[in-house]
């Protein structure tokens, strides 16, 4: 799992224009799934079938019918290369090293692109058994006049530095469990197994900025303060210690100002919360991390003991948007997962009898709205962008309709080849585009059984029922020709300039393989694709960079590290031409 930045020039000094709008704070985000070197990611009401539901099916269906939802078809593939060499332990590079300039590098491209990924998935004879398991590499991409220098660290986060200490695995990870001390007596293997976890700090899902300051992340309490020029952790900060929760996204937002949000779940005796974090722009002291959190906004779990599993969120210019799915988590079998001799992953599982719900915050006053929005069973682990307009929220979302593929991200599995790999690939459910329209001012007053939305441009619905209920129906993006490219993940956009406004194009990976193989360009308004490919070769996350002093959308260059299972071949940083697609280096 790969994560990027791009950290700009020292611009402090510089005037902005005054016709210019302020801008977003470039945001960081999950990568492709990579080789870790080079190497570079309510009860009743939300049941599937309610008595509502089936009292509106028809009322409904005239609605459905124009909405675009044409399920998309899976292309089974076959013969697929064998992948397993971009899943094993690499050597760090710490020292800086120059790389082969092919092409020509844009010379105002001047700054670092910032990575993490997996980089370890061994200590002595002990093995990782999931992808999301593997120690954080650290990994620099130098830019300065149309030149490129690359070093890269293994993050010497508590975990990585006790598994080295003992020469195997001591602090378990998602799918992994760590055994018990082999030296130890068989009374005090066992009575080991009722003592809390550590919780690890291997923090390698995705870069993420504070303040100024640049951490790496993952979903647990823990972050790990870098410096980015030396990629070397100055501080570990523990999310619990400035606010009530037991962990945070990888993944939050920011405000023109600075100002940046997040999402977290508490659990306690009244059951589990879902909470919205408001994080100030500037620090009032200069050691500080992330003091002056605070919760604005908690949000109850339908289910007390099985809180959705959720990797992301959307936001607008004024609201919070949370999505409330059917991938569970089952807190009896996480807690218990030691005594079990499980990992933590056993206990978050797909259950598509419920429905999935968005609930909608207002990031000014903390206030959860009254609409309750419900559409059919998804899964999105990353949201594409969200907007308002004409009384709406408009929010687009990578979707897919079956939520078992982190089951699937086993690295026996990653690491098959022949037909068990096509076997694996092929159970995999695809992610796609969609928009999802929630009509904001719903009073009791409006009509039961007609599409709430107004925007002419979307044929995404949202319809009241008796209830109150607001059933809504998507809009795919995409064209057919995408269920081609295996569909499209780690969505990225314009986020300084179009991040919460209404947009144009997005930017991902298609998955004609279990990593992706492709870099796509979607435009949403024409619904058509821009694809780059080279046959045998693995590019990661698309990152947007705008050139300077452009107001184009698509004015810039997409960054992507591109990696090849093949020794003969070499690893390279792409830089394509957002507009066309066109190599530039």
């Amino acid at each position: 799992m790969m994560a990027s930045h791009i950290v700009k020039p020292d611009t402090r000094n510089c005037k902005r224009p005054r016709e210019l709008e302020p801008q977003m704070p470039d945001s960081p985000q999950l990568s492709s799934l990579g080789k870790s070197d080079s190497s570079f990611s309510e009860s009743s009401g939300l049941f599937y079938k309610d008595e509502s539901l089936e009292k509106d099916l028809n009322v409904l269906k005239k609605y459905m019918e124009g909405t675009h939802q044409k399920k998309a078809v899976f292309h089974k593939r076959e013969r697929l290369p064998c992948i397993a060499p971009l899943l094993t332990t690499v050597e760090e590079m710490p020292q800086m090293v120059s790389a082969q300039v092919r092409g020509q590098f844009p010379e105002w491209l001047s700054g670092y692109l910032l990575r993490i990924g997996p980089g370890k998935f061994e200590f002595g004879k002990d093995e990782y058994s999931h992808w999301f398991d593997g120690m954080a590499l650290l990994h620099q991409f130098r830019m300065e006049k149309g030149t490129v220098t690359y070093r890269s660290k293994f993050l010497q986060s508590d975990t990585y530095k006790a598994n080295s200490a003992h020469d195997r695995i001591v602090i378990s990870e998602f799918g992994t469990l760590a055994l018990p001390d082999p030296c130890k007596n068989v009374f005090e293997r066992f009575m080991s197994k009722f003592e809390l976890p550590a919780i690890t700090d291997n923090t390698n899902v995705n870069y993420v900025q504070y303040k100024g300051d640049y951490y790496v992340s993952t979903e647990t309490n823990f972050m790990n303060k870098v410096d980015i020029k030396t990629l070397e952790k100055t501080e570990k900060v523990d999310w619990s210690k400035f606010i009530a929760v037991n962990g945070a996204t990888a993944h939050p937002h920011y405000d023109p100002d600075g100002t940046a949000y997040n999402m977290g779940n508490s659990y306690g005796p009244h059951g589990s919360c879902y909470n919205v974090i408001q994080i100030p722009p500037e620090k009032v002291d200069l050691g500080e991390t992330v003091h002056g959190a605070q919760v604005i906004c908690s949000i109850a779990s339908a289910e007390r003991m099985k809180p959705s599993y959720y990797h992301s969120f959307g936001m607008t210019r004024n609201y919070i948007i949370f999505i409330e799915q059917p991938l569970k988590m089952n807190l009896w079998k996480i807690v218990t997962s030691r005594i079990r001799g499980k990992a933590f992953s056993d206990g978050i599982s797909w259950e598509p009898q419920y429905n999935t719900r968005f609930h909608v915050v207002d990031k000014h006053t903390g206030q959860l709205l009254p609409g309750m929005y419900y559409t059919k069973p998804f899964v999105t682990f990353h949201q594409i962008n969200a907007f308002e307009d004409q009384g709406c929220v408009v929010i687009d979302l990578c979707c897919q309709d079956d939520g078992r593929s982190l089951e699937v991200y086993q690295l026996q599995n990653l690491r098959k080849a022949g037909e068990g790999l096509d076997q694996v690939y092929n159970s995999v459910g695809r992610s796609f585009p969609r928009r999802f329209v929630l009509p904001l001012h719903v009073s009791l007053n409006d009509p039961e059984g007609e599409n709430l939305s107004p925007l002419s441009y979307s044929s995404a619905s949202a319809v009241k029922h008796a209830d109150g209920k607001i059933w809504c129906a998507y809009e795919n993006l995409h064209p057919e020709d995408l269920e081609e490219e295996g569909g499209v993940e780690f969505p990225q956009i314009n986020y300084g300039q179009f991040s919460g406004k209404k947009y144009r194009f997005f930017y991902g990976c298609g998955f004609r393989h279990l990593v992706g193989d492709s870099l796509i360009k979607v435009d949403v308004v024409n619904k058509t694709l821009t694809i780059w490919r080279e046959d045998g070769f693995y590019p990661s996350e698309p990152v947007f960079v705008p050139a300077p002093g452009t107001r184009e959308e698509d004015g810039g260059v997409i960054l992507s590290v591109v990696i090849t299972p093949d020794q003969n071949e070499n690893n390279f940083l792409l830089v394509l031409d957002a507009k066309n697609f066109e190599e530039l280096g």
